[in-house]
């Protein structure tokens, strides 16, 4: 049975659309990477889903990567044995061949649109971008303030956590899990995404999907705002140092510095956390009893004084509610924004000729079903 897997390889933050495209299949990895270029509502998303849902259909393991603009909408697939990736290289995540021919090749949707007509549209489509940028500028204001009652919340519950027993804590996995291997002369690789993204139809979480091949899943209840970048960095340390690939994915209200998940694929190993915006269970992760997985339940409220949290409860539950307002009126304002992208979408969908993208989408299956891996 085919392993499907679902991120978000390019997230809304408070720093604006944040990209981790470059991670997806490095220049010497891949066999062949496929840009797609092409404006909104050329069928891009729907020639994406309809290649992947047809090769997991014929056995192949897919990642499906999602667009943060629309959770429904695709922005790349990766066939990940065979090394093969179809990537959207249009704006907002600008992708163009870096090795082409060699590793690199263009599909042009612009083929298969009437462009005279479409100019026809010209100041209808300009407008409505120009609001759809109005909109997202406000939705990254939002999460900018988001971010700094974020830190609020992190520097309550930091004074309260005891950091010396956080520390004998990664120590003492890291003795657990790597004891076998020795440093590595070469350094593992690691690659970065997202999880769980912020988007028009809330705060939309993946990370069930990514942990279909663990075997070993530590599951950590983390307290919201509370930070755990120095634990989960300790653990990325010890793994890379021992030669081992990782891949992390990063929380998008600080999309450069806190993991929130990491997996070890060549351990069958997971690092998850969760909190109220990407809630687990361990009756979720289970599976059944002829394949079953591991699960070590941490929780980081453990390690905070019970006082501590008592004094503060009032502050914290005020800077919640504070947090998640503003997190509400950034997806309110991406909401909007997609409201004005559909509307330009619908000016091109009209004047495509989809006949010859579906026609594509059969081809393109075909020939990869013939590509050995």
């Amino acid at each position: 049975m085919a392993i499907t897997r679902h991120y978000f390889p390019g997230n809304n933050t408070p720093e604006g659309f944040f990209s981790y495209y470059e991670y997806i299949l490095g220049q010497r990895e891949a066999k062949k990477i496929i840009c797609i270029k092409g404006g909104p509502g050329t069928g891009k998303s729907t020639f994406l889903k309809r290649v992947g849902s047809k090769l997991s259909e014929n056995g192949e393991n897919m990642d499906f990567l999602h667009c943060s603009a629309d959770e429904h909408s695709l922005d790349g697939i990766v066939l990940t044995d065979k090394k093969i990736a179809f990537i959207d290289g249009t704006s907002p995540h600008m992708i163009d061949p870096i090795t082409p021919g060699a590793v690199d090749s263009i599909i042009n949707f612009g083929e298969f649109w009437n462009e005279r007509r479409i100019a026809e549209n010209k100041e209808d489509i300009l407008s409505g971008n120009e609001e759809c940028s109005r909109w997202y500028r406000l939705a990254y204001n939002y999460l900018a303030a988001a971010k700094c009652v974020c830190g609020n919340l992190s520097a309550v519950h930091e004074e309260g956590i005891e950091i010396s027993e956080i520390y004998k804590l990664a120590a003492d996995i890291i003795a657990r899990e790597y004891k076998k291997y020795d440093i590595s002369i070469k350094a593992g690789s690691v690659k970065r995404f997202f999880a769980t993204g912020i988007t028009p139809g809330g705060t939309v979480s993946y990370v069930k999907s990514l942990l279909g091949r663990m075997k070993r899943i530590y599951l950590i209840n983390v307290p919201e705002g509370c930070g755990n970048t120095t634990f989960m960095n300790i653990l990325l340390d010890g793994a890379v140092y021992r030669g081992f690939d990782t891949e992390c994915f990063y929380c998008p209200m600080d999309p450069a510095r806190k993991i929130e998940h990491m997996l070890i694929p060549e351990l069958g190993l997971a690092f998850v956390t969760t909190n109220k915006w990407h809630d687990l269970e361990p009756w979720e992760l289970s599976e059944d009893e002829d394949d079953a997985r591991e699960i070590i339940m941490i929780d980081i409220s453990d390690y905070q004084s019970v006082y501590f949290a008592e004094k503060h409860a009032g502050l914290l539950r005020r800077l919640s509610e504070q947090y998640a307002e503003l997190i509400g009126e950034s997806i309110s304002a991406l909401a909007r924004a997609k409201e004005y992208h559909d509307a330009v979408e619908k000016l091109y969908i009209r004047h495509m000729n989809f006949e010859k993208i579906d026609a594509l989408a059969e081809q393109t299956v075909e020939s990869l079903l013939c590509v050995k891996r």
